[in-house]
């Protein structure tokens, strides 16, 4: 009586575990048909036939370019308000106020890259959070990518829904705080899989010519491209930092400071001569 029994069980249990299969099968490709969907909306569509790799050209004659003076050195970068113009707007207002006078480098990754611009040694703008200069909408554009020396605006919040949150997507905002993107150094292995997934043999090179951080792509706001002050950009991206003094930044051991941002035109014969001094 009891081997009838066992054996009536068997074919209900191996029934179930079917069942049990298919749903977790179908709940795992909702899953990620939803995530691709959500991602999609969140991220631009890249054109690969059209894509222009600005940042690899040399400025023009009266392109806006601002000049960081910090105390390791000047670094000047080119800045495209035609595919950033809000971030553009915000950097550029804030920097004619005099509001980066005295800030901080405020983060140093390991000679990847480093953030700027922050009142508080610590990075934290936790008290600006609800004012419209740290509300500033994300802005990504396929022809703008974090190559070595790319100007970054850093993330302040984000907004978004509970599927967002699950899935991927929102919206988020940036603010004062930038960065200079320097580089990670990439193995054989990770150039052959750069070249296989990036869509374009160009950018891929770039990426792998040039330096910076491809995990990084289509994830931030870039909106400026450094052409003189690199190895500035390089040491404040290098420095000795503190331990426990931030649960997000390494902040640098000793104060390293913006003396001032100043917004102006680019000039070949005044890049000459600030090379030259």
């Amino acid at each position: 009586m009891s081997s009838q029994r066992s054996s009536q069980q068997r074919p209900n249990i191996f029934r179930k575990l079917l069942i049990f299969i298919i749903v977790l099968s179908v709940f795992m490709l909702i899953y990620t048909l939803v995530a691709a969907y959500m991602k999609s909306r969140s991220s631009p569509y890249i054109d690969v036939s059209s894509l222009e790799l600005v940042q690899l050209d040399e400025p023009k004659e009266g392109d806006p370019i601002a000049i960081v003076d910090t105390t390791l050195g000047e670094v000047r970068f080119v800045l495209y308000p035609e595919y950033a113009p809000l971030t553009v707007k915000n950097f550029t207002e804030l920097a004619e106020s005099g509001f980066y006078n005295n800030t901080y480098v405020f983060h140093s990754e390991s000679g990847a890259y480093c953030g700027l611009g922050c009142k508080n040694k610590n990075g934290s703008v936790k008290e600006e959070l609800k004012l419209d200069r740290e509300l500033i909408p994300r802005e990504l554009h396929q022809n703008l990518w974090p190559f070595k020396g790319a100007v970054v605006s850093l993330t302040t919040s984000m907004d978004t829904t509970f599927f967002e949150r699950m899935f991927g997507g929102g919206k988020y905002y940036c603010g004062s705080r930038f960065a200079f993107i320097n580089t990670l150094e990439l193995s054989d292995e990770e150039k052959d899989s750069l070249r296989g997934s990036s869509g374009s043999e160009e950018l891929a090179d770039a990426f792998i010519e040039k330096g910076g951080i491809p995990n990084f792509s289509q994830q931030m706001t870039v909106f400026g491209q450094i052409y003189q002050g690199l190895d500035v950009a390089e040491r404040l991206s290098d420095l000795e930092t503190l331990v426990g003094t931030s649960d997000i930044f390494k902040v640098p051991k000793d104060d390293i400071m913006i003396n001032s941002v100043t917004i102006g035109q680019y000039s070949k014969e005044q890049t000459t001569e600030s090379a030259a001094n």
